[in-house]
Formats: structure tokens, C-alpha cells, sequence
């Protein structure tokens, strides 16, 4: 079983690339996997995590997870709760990675808090871009099957971080290229993801 205390760095830095991954597709999925796979003991948590094992913490996650997976497939909607959510998987992401390596020294810490963030916001920024290029799309169902795609990605990476934390960060890794690689891409979809936003929440025609 894994011990985030006790495995070498770079296995720890892998598995939390991993798990900020993942939590930039669906931070509400993430967290409510790590809860669970540590409540029914499959995963040790470190003392920063603790909180994540909580019953409240689980059913707020799970309950959050069940209203993004229906407001990610409402037209213009999911462009709000998207653009909002920006706030939301890339500070959880950094406060995950500060939290699981309390052990280390304050700048190793920072350090991961970093990694985590940057980690989360390319994989919502990916996650945004892919979007953008399907959601044209007239008929909903690529829409739909995307969204149950990055779901499905997202539970699996977390629960193989903590089995194999080398595989797990490779696969991201591999993704992260690909999105450095659309890096133009990324970056105007996620401006054309707050311009969208902002016109929703205004009542503008898009």
C-alpha cells in the first residue's frame, strides 16, 4: 500500500502531477475518490489530507461531482460553471500538493503547491480547448461523451496514482506535451471560454 510518507520524492512529485491532473478535469471527482480509497483503507493518507477522509467532505465532493456532471452538459450554462471553476480545480490542486507533502521542507512544499497549479490549470486549459473545438458541434452527443470521458480519465488517474505513480504521471506527462504543443490553442480557448462567460452572465448575445 502506498505511504506518502515514506516514498522517495520523485515518486511523491509523480503522484501528485497525477493527482492535480485530475483534478483539473473534475476536482469534485478527485477529491471524492481520494476520500474514499483512504475511508475504506485502500489509502494511507498523510496528516495534511486528513480532512479528505471525512464523511462531510466525501458527500459534499460526491453531491458537487453529481451537479457538475449535469451542469457540464447544459449549452452556455457549462460555460459559466467552467470559467467559475478556474478558481476552484487550480487552487485545490496547489492546497492538495502543499497538504500531502507537509513532511518536506517549506520550500519543497511550495514547490509542489506550484506544480500542482500549474499541472491543474494545463489540464483544464486542455480540457477547455477540446471543448471548445467538439461544443460547435449541432448534435449533443460528442458533448456528452466528452464530458463522461474526462469523468472516467479523471477517477482513473487518481486511483492509479496511488497504485503505480510512475505510470500514472507518464500518461500525464504524454498529455502535457500535447497541450504545451497547442499551447496557442489553449490559450485562446480559455479567453474565449470568460468572453463566453462573461456574455452569459451579462444576457449579450454570444
Amino acid at each position: 500500500m502506498l505511504d506518502w510518507l515514506q516514498i522517495p520524492l520523485p515518486e511523491l512529485f509523480a503522484l501528485l502531477a497525477a493527482i492535480a491532473f485530475a483534478a483539473g478535469l473534475n476536482v469534485y471527482a478527485t477529491v471524492a475518490a481520494l476520500g474514499l480509497l483512504a475511508r475504506f483503507g485502500h489509502l494511507p493518507l498523510p496528516p495534511g489530507l486528513l480532512i479528505l477522509e471525512s464523511w462531510p467532505v466525501i458527500v459534499v465532493s460526491a453531491l458537487l461531482f453529481g451537479v457538475e456532471s449535469f451542469a457540464d452538459k447544459i449549452p452556455a450554462f457549462d460555460l459559466v460553471w467552467s470559467a467559475l471553476h478556474t478558481f476552484v480545480r487550480v487552487p485545490v490542486a496547489a492546497l492538495l500538493a502543499y497538504g500531502a507533502t507537509r513532511q518536506l521542507t517549506p520550500t519543497q512544499q511550495l514547490l509542489a503547491a506550484l506544480l500542482g497549479a500549474l499541472v491543474a490549470l494545463a489540464a483544464h486549459g486542455g480540457k477547455t480547448a477540446l471543448r471548445a473545438a467538439v461544443t460547435p458541434s449541432p448534435e449533443p452527443f460528442s458533448n456528452i461523451a466528452l464530458s463522461l470521458g474526462e469523468d472516467v480519465l479523471a477517477l482513473s488517474l487518481t486511483w492509479l496514482a496511488t497504485r503505480h505513480p510512475y505510470t500514472a504521471a507518464a500518461i500525464v506527462a504524454v498529455f502535457l506535451v500535447i497541450i504545451i504543443f497547442l499551447a496557442r490553442l489553449v490559450i485562446a480557448a480559455l479567453r474565449a471560454l470568460f468572453r463566453g462567460a462573461e456574455k452569459e452572465l451579462s444576457g449579450r448575445p454570444a
